[in-house]
């Protein structure tokens, strides 16, 4: 039996991600991952939490492998299986298992969406073992100081049902994301698009008309993702309140009425 063995180079990120920080989120995750301390990144969709995880790779120098969790996601897909192959059975690492191997930053996004039995498999890595126990192989692996355990979720989406279990949540240093304030959103949007300044500020101005909608007709306001979307189609030409319902409104929602409220939102505004 042989394994296959993660090329770390094939994960690095050569470019600086572009990010605007909102507060200490920086400082706190680098003094973190110092300390080999786990984080958890706590916000709604579309606020930055992939974009910050890609540019902390970037700044500590350290390859990002990113696990979309889901309801189908099992233990071994996140540390790895046997499988045959040209008649020969070989070990594949999972990525869990890769980023440990290799001291890299494994990053879980929407960890709860993943079955609470998986994220279980995490719980020797994100406390002061960092191990990670590879029961198919008989293996122990110890994770190596360069390597990062994140996770993140957005709480405010999340039912009580696939809320974080305090059992894994004590584990982490937690950052809180939220979207940014007026000023910083709108760089973020034009630096992005490519926009003028104030198209950027009438759509920052229509997110935060859809965000007052939360709760209230819609499971989430637009979030800079979106605007970024919305923007980078006018920047192609498309007219702005096409733009908006394209990138916004079909996004958020298809209940005809709340489609009609939020299209009503741009129509004003442009």
């Amino acid at each position: 039996m042989s394994a296959r063995v993660l090329d770390p180079d094939q994960h690095f990120i050569e470019q600086e991600p572009y990010y605007e920080p909102v507060g200490e989120e920086i400082a706190i995750f680098e003094t973190a991952y110092a300390a080999g301390l786990p984080v958890l990144l706590k916000g709604p969709t579309g606020c930055g939490k992939t974009r910050f995880m890609e540019h902390m790779a970037w700044r500590l120098k350290r390859p990002l492998i990113t696990v979309s969790c889901h309801d189908d996601l099992t233990a071994s897909d996140l540390v790895g299986r046997y499988l045959v192959r040209g008649g020969e059975t070989l070990w594949v690492d999972g990525p869990l298992a890769r980023a440990v191997r290799v001291g890299g930053i494994c990053y879980l996004d929407e960890v709860v969406e993943a079955r609470k039995d998986t994220t279980v498999v995490i719980h020797p890595l994100a406390d002061d073992r960092r191990m990670l126990p590879i029961e198919k192989k008989g293996e122990l692996l110890e994770a190596p100081p360069e390597f990062c355990l994140a996770i993140s979720y957005n709480p405010g989406y999340q039912s009580v049902l696939k809320d974080l279990k305090q059992s894994t949540r004590q584990r982490f240093v937690a950052l809180e994301f939220d979207y940014p304030d007026e000023a910083l959103e709108m760089k973020i949007v034009m630096t992005e698009s490519g926009i003028d300044e104030e198209t950027a500020r009438k759509l920052v101005r229509f997110a935060s008309m859809t965000r007052n909608l939360k709760g209230s007709g819609l499971e989430e306001g637009a979030s800079t993702r979106l605007l970024v979307h919305a923007g980078k189609l006018i920047a192609g030409g498309i007219e702005p309140v096409v733009a908006c319902r394209s990138a916004v409104a079909q996004a958020l929602t298809d209940e005809p009425e709340m489609l009609s409220a939020v299209n009503e939102f741009s129509a004003s505004l442009f």
